[in-house]
């Protein structure tokens, strides 16, 4: 079968390499799935550059956490999928539901786990949730990192989102264009940062209400508080130590930020915005196999598609990465199998 791996030591994309590999078999509790499509997350991007937690990659390593598929067999005792049935891998294995927890690794596409972007994989019962009715596999191989990321920030926390409210997504990532998809099928009012024009008009076109060019107006924090009357109730945000001040700002007063990314690495950020406005801080680390069935259930009922931009087939993924770090991007790469 085709497999792609980072190569052990892997400090740039020359790291990524196509080869073939003998077809697993599931042994007791474990599920065979024939993978169909994947997609990349900024994470993604960066564990071949030896830039992820512990650097560079201790072992030859199958990239990528989000990859949709049909069950081809199961091992003894498997009693929730059965064959043929659609899945999708969870990026925590064994983060069943509930609370963070220390318990909950490890994730896929990272040591010590394996990733999807192979054409056969063999992950623990636990470890698959059944696909959205509603979705194909291009667009349910989009859900299992950027997906749950979105619906836990808004959604999972103590003040789930509410129709009325005003959320603040920055930028046209993956997380960000379902995030806004995601609020504005739960009634709420969404603004939206980007550096391009041309971008704002394709977020305004999925349901933005305002769109903020911070090239043109760099205090966007606060024109975003200005915009949502006051303060924002919800911050996505996804930039983290170089965009959080301007995030404080954008809140307002009860507010929260759910803190996700780490696409910028240096910034000085005062908390003492926060403890003025009685607005909180949550740590985001995408979510729960129970998160992803609340999403998906969530997915159907508002019939919401992903955004894919584009689709590259399995012998081409290196341009799938080079294309995934390009300003160009607008929603999600996929690769497909």
């Amino acid at each position: 079968m085709r497999q792609w791996v980072i190569e052990k030591g892997s400090s740039s994309l020359d790291g990524l390499k196509l080869v073939e590999a003998e077809r697993p078999a599931p042994g007791p509790g474990e599920v065979l799935i024939r993978v169909r499509a994947c997609s990349l997350n900024f994470r993604d991007q960066i564990i071949p550059l030896g830039r992820y937690m512990g650097g560079a990659v201790d072992r030859d390593t199958v990239p990528l956490s989000d990859g949709a598929g049909e069950v081809e067999a199961v091992g003894a005792g498997v009693t929730s999928v059965r064959v043929g049935d659609r899945v999708a891998g969870t990026f925590f294995q064994n983060w069943v539901d509930g609370p963070p927890n220390p318990q909950a690794g490890p994730a896929l596409g990272a040591p010590p786990a394996t990733g999807m972007l192979q054409d056969y994989v063999v992950l623990p019962e636990r470890g698959v949730v059944p696909l959205a009715q509603s979705l194909s596999f291009e667009e349910a191989a989009c859900l299992p990192c950027a997906g749950v990321t979105a619906w836990n920030a808004l959604m999972e926390g103590p003040r789930p989102v509410q129709a009325g409210e005003s959320v603040l997504v920055l930028g046209t990532g993956g997380v960000s264009l379902l995030a806004l998809q995601i609020a504005r099928a739960a009634g709420a009012r969404v603004i939206a940062t980007s550096s391009s024009d041309e971008k704002l008009e394709r977020v305004r076109a999925l349901g933005a209400t305002e769109g903020i060019n911070y090239r043109v107006v760099p205090a966007w924090g606060a024109e975003a508080a200005r915009l949502a009357g006051g303060g924002v109730n919800h911050v996505v945000e996804v930039g983290g130590a170089g965009t959080l001040a301007q995030s404080i700002q954008a809140v307002g007063f009860a507010g929260e930020i759910a803190l996700i990314g780490v696409l910028t690495r240096e910034g000085d950020t005062s908390p003492h915005g926060l403890m003025f406005k009685g607005a909180t801080l949550r740590g985001i680390f995408v979510g729960s196999r129970g998160m992803a069935e609340r999403l998906n259930a969530f997915i159907d009922k508002h019939a919401i598609k992903p955004v894919i931009d584009r689709t590259f087939p399995i012998e081409q993924a290196c341009d799938a990465w080079n294309y995934q770090g390009s300003a160009s991007l607008f929603g999600k790469v996929v690769i497909t199998l």
